[in-house]
C-alpha cells in the first residue's frame, strides 16, 4: 500500500495539470465510411475543435488553433463556412437528401460564406480584409472575392441574417495539396498520427470527388442560438473507386457484384492509432436503408439482437464495438473503436461480398439541374430545370392531395457581364405554361450594375406534389469587357456559379438509437440536426464576344515598320550631300591605295635587319628562322587579305 499511495497521487496530480491545460478545450476525430450504388466508397473525416468563451478561458490555447482564433476576434466572425471542390458531387448516384450530401456537398471550385457582427457599414470593409487573409492562409486565390462584381448580400434565400451576411464563390479556383496541407496544419496532430495520418494525397486527388470544409460557429460576441465559445469544424468529403478488378454478374437477376475494399486499399495505409490530443477517435461504417432492405430482399438478415449481429450478406475483417440503428428507417452503423490499435497492431477495416446487390441513394423531391440556350454571343436564356424523383418522393401533407406542396427555394448570383432580364422569368409545369402569380410565393431581385455589383436572384417557388417537372427561364443579354477585363484564357468563356436550390419543408436528419453514449459523437449529433435539404447545380459556361487579341500586335508591327521605312528614306533624302560624299570616296580609296606599299616597304625593312642580325650571330638557330619565315608568310597573307577586302 506503501508504493500504490505516491502513485495513485502523481497520477491524481497529472490528471489535474491536464484537466487545468485542457479542461477547457476538446478535440475529436471521427471516419464515416459508406459503400455507394456505382462501385465507389464514400469516405467523411470529421475533426471538430472546441474551446470555451474567451472571458472564461483567457486569450492562450493549446489545442485550439490559435490562426482561427485570431481570425474569429479579428473579424468579429459569428459564422463562417469556407470549401475547397474538385469535381461536383452526383446527387443520382450518391444521395440528396442526407446529412453529409445536404451540408457536405459543395459547388466545384471555392465557396465562402461570412457572417459579421460588425456595423452594416463596415461589413463590406471587414469582407475584403477577411478574403485577403484567408486567401494567405490557405494558398489560394480567395482574394479575388474582395471585389463588389464577385460577392453578394442574400436576403433570405441562402441563410437567415441581418444584412451582415456576404457570399462569394470563384467556379474556376483549382484545388490541390497546397490549399490542403494548411488544412491540415489546423489539426492539433495534423497528419503525423490519429485518422489524418492515412490521408495519403495521391489516394485523395485521383478519386472522383473531394471536398475540404471549414466550418467556424462563434458566441464571442453575444450571438443567441450558439454554444459559448467558438467551434471549429474540419470536413473532407472523399468519393474514391476501390482498386478490385472483379466485375463478376448474376445474369438471372442482372446484379453487378460490389467490389470488396478495406482502409488500406482505398488509402494505402491503416489506421495506426488514435491522436493522443483527442477526446475521441472512431470509424463508422454505413449502410442505408435502401441497401438493407435489399439485403432483406434477397434473404440477409441484418437484424441485430443482444448486441449480436451476422453478416451473411458480406463479411467485415474486423467486429465493431456496437451496432446502431436509426430511428425513422432501417439504416445501420456500425462502430469502430480506435483506442485500442497501434503501430504494432493497425486497423484495417475491409468489406467482403457475398452476393450481388444493387440500390439506390435516397433522393431529394426533385432532382435540379441548369443549363443554357441560345446562339451566339449577344442574347441567350438560363434554364433551371427540376425533375422529380418519383420512385423516392417525400410528401410534405396528404399524397397527392389538394393541399400538397413542395417548397423549392432557388438562389442564383449571376456576374454583371451576363445581364439578366427578371421581368421574362417563365415557369413551365409538366411542359406547361404557368402564370409565375400562382407558382411564384415570393421573389427578390437585384439588378447587376456594370463592373459595380453582380444580379442576385432569389425566388421561392410552391409545387404541387403531383408535379413530374418544372422549368424555370429567363432571358439574358450578353456585355462586353474592357480588354484590361479579359482574363488570359478568355476564348474558354466565363463560368456563372452554380445556383442553390433548398427544400425548406423536407429536413436533411438521421436519428440514430444507442446507449447513451452516442450522444458524445460529434458526427451523430451533427446528423441530428434539422437542416434543410440543399443541392447545387452543374456551373454553366458562357462564350462572350472575345476580341482577337494578335490584332493589336499585328497593328503595332506594321505601324512601326512603315514609320521606320518612311522616315528612314526621308531622312536620307534630306541629310544626303552628294559632292561631299564623292570627295570622302575618292580619299578612301586613295587610301587603301597607299596603304598596300607601306606595308610592303615595312615588312621588307624588317626582313633586312632580321637577316643582318643573323649573320652576326655565330650559331644560328633554325628555329628562329622558322619563324622568321612563319611571320612573314602570316604578314604576306594579311595584306593579300587587305588588299583583297579594301582596295
Amino acid at each position: 500500500m506503501g508504493n500504490v499511495r505516491p502513485v495513485l497521487i502523481v497520477a491524481l496530480v497529472a490528471l489535474g495539470c491536464f484537466n487545468l491545460c485542457y479542461g477547457g478545450e476538446e478535440f475529436s476525430e471521427e471516419l464515416l465510411l459508406r459503400p455507394l450504388p456505382d462501385r465507389k466508397v464514400l469516405a467523411h473525416f470529421h475533426f471538430e475543435s472546441t474551446t470555451p468563451p474567451t472571458k472564461d478561458y483567457g486569450h492562450h490555447h493549446h489545442l485550439f488553433p490559435k490562426a482561427i482564433y485570431q481570425l474569429v476576434h479579428k473579424f468579429r466572425i459569428c459564422e463562417l463556412e469556407l470549401s475547397f471542390t474538385q469535381g461536383r458531387w452526383n446527387y443520382e448516384r450518391w444521395g440528396g437528401s442526407d446529412p453529409i450530401s445536404s451540408s457536405n456537398a459543395k459547388p466545384p471550385g471555392v465557396e465562402l460564406w461570412a457572417i459579421f457582427d460588425v456595423p452594416l457599414d463596415h461589413v463590406d470593409a471587414t469582407w475584403k480584409n477577411l478574403t485577403h487573409t484567408l486567401s494567405g492562409l490557405f494558398c489560394a486565390s480567395i482574394n479575388f472575392l474582395e471585389s463588389t462584381t464577385a460577392y453578394s448580400t442574400p436576403a433570405w434565400a441562402f441563410q437567415k441574417s441581418s444584412g451582415s451576411l456576404r457570399y462569394g464563390a470563384l467556379p474556376r479556383e483549382a484545388v490541390c495539396t497546397e490549399n490542403l496541407t494548411p488544412w491540415l496544419k489546423l489539426l492539433p496532430c495534423r497528419d503525423k498520427s490519429g485518422l489524418a495520418s492515412i490521408l495519403d494525397r495521391p489516394a485523395i486527388y485521383r478519386g472522383f470527388y473531394h471536398s475540404q470544409r471549414l466550418r467556424i460557429t462563434s458566441n464571442e460576441f453575444g450571438s443567441e442560438g450558439i454554444e459559448p465559445g467558438i467551434d471549429l469544424e474540419q470536413t473532407l468529403t472523399i468519393v474514391v473507386q476501390p482498386d478490385d478488378q472483379r466485375t463478376s454478374m448474376s445474369y438471372s437477376s442482372g446484379k453487378i457484384q460490389q467490389p470488396d475494399w478495406s482502409i488500406s486499399s482505398i488509402f494505402g495505409r491503416k489506421i495506426s492509432g488514435t491522436c493522443v490530443l483527442a477526446r475521441s477517435s472512431s470509424v463508422f461504417l454505413e449502410l442505408e436503408s435502401t441497401l438493407v432492405s435489399e439485403l432483406n430482399k434477397v434473404g440477409v438478415d441484418n437484424a441485430a439482437s443482444d448486441g449480436d449481429i451476422t453478416f451473411p450478406g458480406f463479411e467485415l475483417s474486423v467486429a465493431p464495438v456496437r451496432v446502431i440503428k436509426e430511428r425513422r428507417s432501417s439504416s445501420v452503423l456500425f462502430e469502430f473503436s480506435v483506442d485500442k490499435y497501434h503501430d504494432d497492431n493497425p486497423l484495417d477495416i475491409g468489406v467482403k461480398w457475398k452476393h450481388p446487390v444493387v440500390w439506390s441513394c435516397v433522393q431529394a423531391p426533385f432532382q435540379a439541374n441548369r443549363f443554357l440556350l441560345g446562339s451566339g454571343n449577344e442574347r441567350g436564356s438560363i434554364v433551371i430545370s427540376l425533375r422529380s424523383t418519383v420512385s423516392q418522393r417525400i410528401f410534405v401533407g396528404d399524397e397527392f392531395g389538394d393541399g400538397c406542396e413542395v417548397q423549392v427555394v432557388i438562389f442564383q448570383v449571376v456576374p454583371w457581364y451576363v445581364k439578366i432580364y427578371f421581368h421574362t422569368i417563365q415557369v413551365f409545369l409538366d411542359g406547361q405554361l404557368e402564370l409565375t402569380s400562382a407558382v411564384i410565393e415570393k421573389i427578390q431581385v437585384s439588378p447587376s450594375e456594370d463592373r459595380v455589383s453582380p444580379g442576385v436572384m432569389e425566388v421561392a417557388l410552391r409545387l404541387p406534389c403531383s408535379t413530374m417537372s418544372a422549368v424555370i427561364t429567363v432571358n439574358f443579354d450578353k456585355g462586353f469587357l474592357h480588354i484590361d477585363e479579359y482574363p488570359p484564357d478568355a476564348n474558354q468563356g466565363y463560368d456563372i456559379p452554380s445556383a442553390v436550390v433548398r427544400f425548406p419543408d423536407i429536413q436533411a436528419s438521421s436519428h440514430y438509437l444507442g446507449d447513451n453514449s452516442s450522444l458524445d459523437s460529434p458526427i451523430l449529433s451533427k446528423f441530428q440536426e434539422n437542416n434543410p435539404v440543399l443541392s447545387y447545380t452543374e456551373v454553366l459556361l458562357v462564350p462572350l464576344a472575345t476580341p482577337d487579341f494578335s490584332m493589336p500586335y499585328n497593328v503595332i508591327t506594321i505601324t512601326c515598320t512603315v514609320f521606320a521605312l518612311y522616315f528612314g528614306s526621308l531622312l536620307n533624302a534630306l541629310r544626303r550631300r552628294v559632292g561631299e560624299e564623292e570627295r570622302l570616296l575618292k580619299q578612301k580609296a586613295a587610301g587603301k591605295t597607299a596603304l598596300l606599299p607601306l606595308i610592303l616597304s615595312k615588312l621588307s625593312s624588317k626582313l633586312r635587319v632580321r637577316s643582318h642580325e643573323s649573320h652576326k650571330s655565330a650559331s644560328p638557330s633554325p628555329l628562329l628562322s622558322n619563324k622568321l619565315i612563319m611571320k612573314a608568310i602570316l604578314l604576306a597573307g594579311l595584306a593579300v587579305a587587305w588588299h583583297f577586302y579594301f582596295g
